[in-house]
Order: C-alpha cells, then structure tokens, then sequence
C-alpha cells in the first residue's frame, strides 16, 4: 500500500504536484466549498448520507457502519471502473474528505493497494478550510495592490477585464462573487457561491500572483452582494494606492445600459429591484422611477439614478475608506467602449 498522510499546509503549497484532487465527500459537501480543482468522487452521495446518519442516530452504529461499508465499496468500485483505468502506474492522486476519516482512508486504501501513490491530508477539508482562513491574510500582507475607483458606471469592472487580456494581474472580485456589487448588481440566473467558496476562490487567486508587479483591484465595499471580503485583504487594499477611473455622465449611461441589459428586458426586475432604495430615497422617489421604467424611459432613470443616489457622497466615502484616494491620479479612457478601456490597459501595463 502506498498512502502518504500530509498536512493540509503541504497540501496547499503542492497542489500543482498532483495529478488529480479527489473530493470522498457528497457532491452537496462539494458544491459548498472545495480544494481547487478538485473532482467530485462521492463516497457516500447525499441521500446515502442521510441514510447512514439516520440509521446511526436511530438503529446503533455498527448497523451504520454495514450500510455504510456497503454503499462506500459500491462507490468506490464505480469511481474506479469510471475514472481509473486508463491512469498510469505514476499517477498520484490528493484525496480528502471532511476530517479525513473513513470516506477518504477507504478510497485511498483502494488507490493504494491498487499501486497508485496516493496522497491523503491529515484532517481532510475541515483542517485545508483553517489553513486557507489562516492564509489568506499572509498572501494580502506580500502582494502590493492597485485600486480602480471612481463612480458607478465610470468603467472600472471593464477596464480590469482589459487590464487582464494585457497581462496584468487582476483580482476581479466581483466576477468571483458572481455580483455587481451594488442593490441592482445581482446577475439573473446565477447564484453567488457560498462563503466558505468565496474564501477559496478569493485564496487561490491571491496564491497565484507575483509580488513584484501590482495586482489591480477594484474598490469595493466590505461585502460584495451576500458575501464578506476577507478582512485582511481589505485593509490592505484600503491603505494601496489608488487611481480614478473617469468617463462623462453620458458614457456612464452609456456603459450601465449595456452591462445591465436585462433591466430593459425585464422592466418588472427591474422596478422591482429599486424597492430596496425606498429607504434610501423615499418612497415617491422610488415609485416615481418605477412609474417611468413603466413607460420605457430607461435612459432616464439610470441618469437620475447616478446623479440622484449614486454620486452624492462617492467622493466623501471612498475617501474616507481608501487612504490615497485624494492623491489617485486620472484614469480617462475616451469611451465606455472596450476598444477604449483596452488602449488605456496597455498605457496602464506600459507604465506600472
């Protein structure tokens, strides 16, 4: 048998190494969080680990554990016949699962004495997930950071999109989150990864950057839709220097009309959405946008949306927020368009 226990930190820092990740745990376990890039090999599915729960809280044990045994040799056989027969006598494998206990020793048992030198980590998911928390802030503490700010709408998100097809280094936060970052920022259709993912997505791209050239950030908020920005990361972005992405008003309008085209597609999501201004706003305010999206006077509602409640205040928050915002030089692209923001990426990569 070949089946070497490592600790989650070697894990991490020899990802790369392995020639495949392998997730013991239920594909539900999987969605919610796991290692990057690892495949789901379910030792136990989710119904088959309600089924073992519930016979070991209301049978005993050991009738479990039979069931159990039963269902993880079937699994495991099936993974085997699926995935493992055209592998290589050299092909070596991570394996984990929640604690690293009897899903993920069964599969590595089996890749073992098949005469695959498997790896296991010692504490499985639960101790990578404390590792990555605890690393998280060690990667933002290396990395040095430039901030994209300015208005919404002025094109911050676009021009991280060409800074990265210019070879920058770019953290899109947003695209991570699957969120615009704002009230009316949610993506139809696609849901936000849970917070544990977040923090994994978030770790595996900061891992990845070099710290001798700078990583462009967009400034945000602590939270980007329902998820938290690692703390750590924050206070670093928060204390970088900053530069201020600039477009006129009608670029701006412009830009949003284009990014947020569902909104005109669906006028009702729209109306609906801006009922978590009313606060804010006030309710005649709101229901006086809600009435002219009605009759199609989208332009128009997006210009007073920016001048009405999303300008006011900008300048004072982010500069209350991010230390350097005052000395940001000017970022001015000539357009919203990506032809543009591309120009201004490669004078930006020219220059950094």
């Amino acid at each position: 048998m070949s089946v070497h226990l490592i600790s989650a930190e070697q894990a991490m820092a020899q990802l790369q190494q392995f020639d495949a990740i392998l997730d013991a745990r239920s594909e539900g376990e999987h969605d919610e969080d796991h290692l990057p890039g690892a495949q789901s090999w379910p030792s136990l599915n989710n119904e088959e680990r309600i089924r073992v729960g519930t016979l070991y809280k209301q049978v005993n044990p050991f009738e479990a554990q039979k069931v159990g045994a039963a269902l993880v040799a079937k699994n495991i056989a099936r993974h085997i016949e699926t995935h493992v027969m055209d592998k290589p006598k050299n092909w070596q494998p991570l394996v984990y699962c929640w604690r690293g206990g009897k899903r993920s020793n069964s599969l590595a048992l089996i890749l073992g004495q098949i005469g695959f030198k498997v790896h296991l980590i010692e504490g499985g998911y639960k101790a990578f997930r404390k590792a990555v928390m605890a690393d998280t802030p060690l990667q933002a503490q290396r990395l040095q950071f430039k901030v994209l700010c300015g208005p919404t709408g002025s094109g911050k998100t676009r021009l991280l999109q060409a800074l990265a097809q210019e070879g920058a280094q770019v953290l899109d936060l947003e695209a991570i989150a699957c969120h615009r970052s704002s009230v009316l920022g949610l993506i139809p259709g696609t849901a936000q990864p849970t917070q544990k993912a977040f923090d994994t997505q978030v770790w595996d791209a900061l891992r990845h950057f070099s710290a001798d050239k700078p990583v462009f950030v967009e400034a945000e908020s602590k939270k980007v839709g329902n998820l938290t920005v690692p703390a750590e990361l924050m206070v670093a972005m928060r204390a970088s220097p900053c530069l201020r992405v600039d477009l006129t008003l009608d670029n701006r309008v412009n830009l949003l009309l284009e990014d947020y085209a569902f909104f005109t597609e669906d006028r009702a999501l729209f109306a609906d959405r801006l009922e978590r201004l009313t606060a804010l706003r006030g309710k005649a305010v709101v229901q006086g946008w809600q009435e002219r999206i009605e009759r199609g006077e989208m332009r128009e509602v997006v210009t007073e949306l920016l001048s009405g409640h999303y300008d006011p205040g900008y300048e004072t928050s982010t500069g209350n927020n991010f230390v350097h915002y005052a000395q940001a030089p000017q970022v001015t692209p000539a357009s919203h368009s990506m032809a543009d923001m591309l120009l201004m990426a490669k004078t930006l990569v020219q220059t950094q």
